[in-house]
């Protein structure tokens, strides 16, 4: 049964690769077409999974044997557990009482301009209170959480790829 399913790691990272493009474009259909603003958490996911994907795509053109498959394994999954870490942040922001939930602070676009980029980057990695709300849910799950998940999901598909060993082509030797 497991042999039905096993694909070739070039075949594994691309689909994980086709997966960060998909969230991506489902980002900016959430910000273009429904209007919805993402908060500076938001976009420090948006930027772990164009991450991540870059490491899918790389790792799915170049095709490498055991030493380079691993690397890429391990720096996609790590990549996508940084993303992870953000989403859990995230939905943990959601999810406090809201006599907890940090002040907003002025918007992304006005701290980039005015502030240090090392106060943007905090910013962006610990989120302020538009982080907390939940402007979206399908099943039970907000935005973050459906992100989380799929940070989960590559991880996952990244790190498996450190053991999945390409079946070499057979040589005919009888032409």
């Amino acid at each position: 049964m497991i042999e039905k399913i096993k694909f070739d790691p070039r075949t594994w990272f691309f689909i994980g690769f086709l997966s960060c493009f998909s969230m991506l474009a489902v980002g900016a259909y959430f910000q273009l077409v429904m209007d919805l603003e993402p908060c500076p958490l938001c976009i420090s996911q948006r930027i772990a999974i164009l991450l991540t994907g870059a490491f899918f795509l790389a790792a799915a053109i170049h095709n490498p044997l055991n030493l380079g498959r691993k690397i890429y394994a391990i720096a996609g999954s790590g990549v996508a557990l940084i993303g992870a870490g953000i989403s859990t942040r995230h939905v943990w922001l959601q999810n406090l009482p809201p006599e907890e939930v940090p002040e907003c602070g002025p918007g992304l676009a006005y701290i980039y301009e005015n502030f240090p980029l090392t106060e943007t980057l905090k910013l962006m990695f610990n989120g302020t209170g538009e982080c907390a709300e939940v402007l979206w849910t399908f099943l039970g799950l907000s935005i973050p959480g459906w992100t989380l998940v799929a940070f989960l999901g590559l991880a996952t598909v990244s790190i498996l790829q450190f053991w999945n060993v390409p079946s070499l082509p057979s040589i005919n030797y009888h032409d």
